[in-house]
């Protein structure tokens, strides 16, 4: 963001016009939530507090009230300049009694590194205690911009974060996203920045041609093991998310729904089907001799391969060695530990951080799952996932995830694209089930996430 802003600058727009663009952005947004009724801007002594003194003039410009709190006075040449500006009344922090229908935090944006100090943070969540709604901008105060850590305990929860310019990690990762309630961001004109992080959106994908048939579709091969229902589970939104074939290697059809094949053989001869689009190989394997030899026999195929569950635990940098073709690894916390130790990573530093030292290491896509998802490629690419439903915290909605992902494999999508393709159908799907589903109704809804993407 700093490089962003730095190139607009040294092309001649002033601190002060980006000031003006990014306040009044945000106070559109204020403005609808107050509905006219009192508005109260807490002011900080950088630049997040000259953005919250443009806020207020606008504001008072429509014709509503606003008051600033100025935490400490400004102490920046821009914040200066917009402090001079406001023309309506300011209170110092022994002043602030103040209460009314939105509590707007302007008192430190993105950049801080370190706790707010007792006075601060006392008056943060005085004055946020005594509005109905409380908007963050950019982002909430007393948050690690970059780690998402809550650098204080305690810290308010927002109705809405207004970001300015650019997302920020900590839009996006646990625990600061919760806190930001709804996001919605303001453009001051940046331009993307080469190396910088990017935003999942939605993708873009396109129906079959007129000639196509279940192969040119993408056939994926899905190894089972000893649990055949996540296998199954995978394979169903393996075939809502785009494959034309999705074949199961099991030891048995019990419990596999009509339309899905199943082939019962040594996994040797399933494998080496030249027809193979992309292999899933994890979800439900186990872990003794013959989960072993399944993933090396999978890794050996020379296409996509996903590892999701046990494989993840078994995987070694040998199994690694000889591929050429991508693979993407699907892990959870826990499985994320065992990876950063299979491939001598080290597990310091932020989600973000951890899963491209992964993804280098090993040479893998690497999705790390959770309450917030980031997608890592060894080449350095990253996409942070917005957050999905809460309701996907339930047994088997990983092995959904993996079957989306790997779908879009063997659909033909380069893996990180995949990565992203089905980490967005999964999210889309949890939006559309109903409450408290289960992973089952989860992969139904896959589908109809794919038609929203058409």
């Amino acid at each position: 963001m700093r490089e962003a802003e730095g190139a607009l600058i040294e092309a001649g727009t002033s601190v002060d016009a980006l000031m003006q663009i990014a306040g009044r952005g945000a106070a559109a947004y204020v403005w609808r939530m107050s509905g006219q009724r009192p508005v109260t801007v807490l002011c900080g002594p950088g630049n997040n507090g000259g953005d919250g003194y443009v806020i207020a003039q606008a504001i008072r410009e429509r014709g509503g009230e606003a008051v600033v709190v100025a935490a400490m006075p400004p102490a920046t040449d821009a914040a200066r300049n917009a402090r001079k500006l406001f023309e309506g009344p300011v209170l110092g922090p022994e002043e602030a009694d103040c209460s009314g229908e939105v509590f707007v935090d302007c008192l430190f944006g993105s950049g801080l590194t370190r706790p707010l100090d007792a006075d601060a943070f006392a008056l943060l969540v005085k004055l946020a205690g005594r509005h109905r709604h409380r908007v963050a901008i950019d982002l909430p105060s007393g948050v690690g911009s970059d780690t998402g850590m809550a650098l204080n305990e305690g810290l308010p929860q927002y109705d809405l974060t207004v970001a300015l310019g650019a997302w920020k990690y900590a839009h996006f990762l646990m625990p600061s996203a919760p806190l930001c309630g709804t996001q919605r961001l303001v453009d001051i004109g940046v331009a993307p920045v080469a190396g910088a992080a990017g935003r999942l959106r939605r993708p873009d994908l396109a129906a079959p041609g007129p000639d196509a048939h279940k192969y040119t579709r993408g056939l994926l091969a899905v190894v089972g093991g000893a649990m055949p229902g996540a296998a199954i589970l995978a394979s169903m939104a393996a075939q809502g998310a785009g494959a034309g074939y999705v074949k199961l290697f099991a030891d048995t059809k019990r419990g596999a729904p009509a339309d899905l094949v199943v082939e019962t053989g040594p996994v040797s001869e399933v494998l080496t089907d030249h027809r193979n689009s992309a292999i899933l190989v994890g979800p439900g394997l186990g872990r003794d001799g013959v989960a072993r030899e399944r993933l090396a026999v999978a890794l050996a195929d020379p296409v996509p391969v996903l590892v999701d569950a046990d494989a993840l635990v078994l995987l070694t940098g040998r199994h690694l060695a000889e591929r050429s073709a991508p693979t993407v690894a699907t892990p959870h916390e826990g499985e994320l530990v065992a990876l950063e130790r299979a491939f001598d990573c080290d597990g310091s530093g932020s989600r973000p951080q951890r899963a491209l030292a992964l993804a280098r290491k090993s040479g893998m896509i690497v999705v790390a799952k959770g309450a917030d998802t980031v997608i890592a490629a060894p080449d350095g690419r990253l996409a942070l996932v917005p957050r999905a439903s809460s309701w996907l915290s339930t047994a088997g909605t990983g092995d959904v995830l993996a079957g989306a992902i790997a779908s879009r494999l063997a659909c033909g999508a380069e893996a990180f694209a995949a990565a992203g393709e089905g980490a967005w159908l999964h999210g889309e799907a949890a939006r559309l089930a109903p409450p408290a589903f289960s992973a089952l109704q989860l992969a139904e809804r896959i589908p109809a996430a794919l038609a929203a993407c058409l």
